[in-house]
Order: C-alpha cells, then structure tokens, then sequence
C-alpha cells in the first residue's frame, strides 16, 4: 500500500509539473516540466528529510532524556532508533521522517520537553514512533517536498505575471488557481488514517494510551494561541498542525480533529 501511494504522489507531482510547463512554453515547456519532474522525484525520495529538517534548523539532540525515551521507545517497538533532533522554538510539537526505519529521524521542538511531562513526551514519541513502523514517514515527507514544490512555481507564475505585456493572458488564472489546489490535493493524498493508526500504534508502543491523549489536548490548545513558523505544506508531518487555519481550510485538513483522536485513544485497550 505504501509503495502504490509514493507511486501515485510521484505521478501527480509529474502530471502537474508537465501541466504547467506546457502552458507556460509549450513542447519545450513540456519537457522542461518533465526534466523538472524526474529530479524533483529524485530529490524527494533521497534528501526530502533532510530538506525538511532543514527547513526547522533541527540539530542533533543533546538531551539525555528525551534521547533515553526514543531509545527506550524503539527498542519496544521493534526498529531501530531512529536519530535524534530537537526544533529551537517554544511551540510543542513534533514529526518523524526518513525513507524507511533503518534511515528515520524524529524531531521535537524546545517546548514539547518544556510544556509536556514525561509520560506525554513518550506519548508523542511513541506515536511518531508508530509513524516510523508502519512506515508512513517517506510518503509524508516527499509530500511535503512536493507540495513546497508547486507551491513555488505558483510563485513564480504570479510574479512572472508583473513582467509580462499580456496580463490577460489566459496562462495565468490556470496557473494561479491549479497549482496552490494541485499542492493541496497532493496533501490530501496523505490518508488522515495514517494519524489514526499512528496514535494507535504509539498507544501500543507506549502502554500509555491516556498519556498521549493529553499530550494532543496540551499541544492542541497551546498551538491555538501560539502559531509555529514554517512552511504550511509540512502541516502534515505534525503530530497537530501547528499552522492558522480558518473554517473553509479545516476542510481539507490533514488531520483528523483532535477530539475525535482523543476520543480513540481513551477507547483503546492495551494488550
């Protein structure tokens, strides 16, 4: 399943990038996009985690107990540790990404070790742990990438736009509304099951299904009043989005509603 849904993103990244090339240039435009395509896809698949990681200027934890919690948390949940990052900014949350357990990372920000306690830290982690085994995190990840991606040629197409002699184009209404649409849908190609089952498999992994539960109402509430800075086609790698969004965009969110979440978790018994 993970396979058939990297396959389809890489297919709808390719069919938009030769999309836009074509109305931008035509044949050679076309090509251009699926030149674009392939690298893009090459790109993604190798470094998108560390581009991400990147992104949150993320080092490499120092912090014995949050390193001795993941530690402890993986060898529970049968993979390898996966590296170890912390995100400098106050706002508590947390991802994991890599292309498969043998290469994963999992980064919390300063506040979630400063506003959670113990057990809510492993619960976030055993959850982003739960992302890595059932290994969620490349689809994710490239996501991200991708829609950053079509985000920034739409970008491009709108400044571009400035220059031209003919604004009346018909190039640039497609552009301007296909693109941010087309890096959303790819979003949406991330299955809002996948927080589902990864609160699920954490929930397992922790033994601590309620620890969890208040972790995602704490980091919730906190992220209502405080927003993070980042780049909104991550949304999806968060544990709760940790970005505004008005009611039209609570739509077509990637995240199931926190209630509903907490709601699973109090239901699940552990074995």
């Amino acid at each position: 399943m993970a396979i058939f849904r990297t396959a389809l993103l890489l297919l709808v990244l390719t069919g938009i990038l030769v999309g836009v090339g074509m109305l931008i240039g035509g044949t050679y435009g076309m090509f251009f996009g699926l030149v674009l395509a392939f690298a893009i896809n090459f790109v993604t698949y190798w470094w998108s985690d560390k581009i991400v990681l990147k992104i949150y200027r993320a080092k490499p934890s120092e912090n014995k107990k949050l390193n001795s919690i993941v530690e402890r948390l993986a060898k529970d949940a049968n993979i390898p540790k996966p590296s170890v990052y912390v995100i400098p900014t106050q706002v508590p949350n947390a991802f994991a990404t890599g292309r498969d357990p043998k290469h994963a990372a999992v980064a919390a920000t300063e506040g979630l070790l400063n506003v959670l306690n113990d057990d809510e830290i492993a619960g976030v982690l055993a959850h982003e742990l739960g992302h890595v085994k059932n290994r969620d995190t490349l689809i994710a990840t490239m996501a991200a990438t991708i829609a950053g991606a079509v985000s920034f040629l739409a970008r491009i197409a709108w400044w571009g736009s400035f220059g031209s002699r003919d604004r009346s184009s018909p190039l640039l209404l497609p552009l301007l509304i296909f693109a941010p649409f087309g890096a959303m849908l790819v979003q949406l190609a991330i299955s809002r099951s996948r927080e589902f089952g990864a609160d699920y498999t954490g929930a397992q992994i922790s033994k601590n299904p309620l620890a969890l539960a208040s972790a995602l109402d704490k980091i919730s509430s906190f992220s209502r009043n405080h927003k993070m800075s980042g780049s909104p086609s991550t949304a999806h790698l968060w544990i709760v989005n940790p970005f505004s969004s008005g009611a039209f965009m609570k739509m077509f969110s990637t995240h199931p509603p926190v209630e509903e979440r907490i709601k699973r978790l109090k239901a699940i018994k552990i074995k």
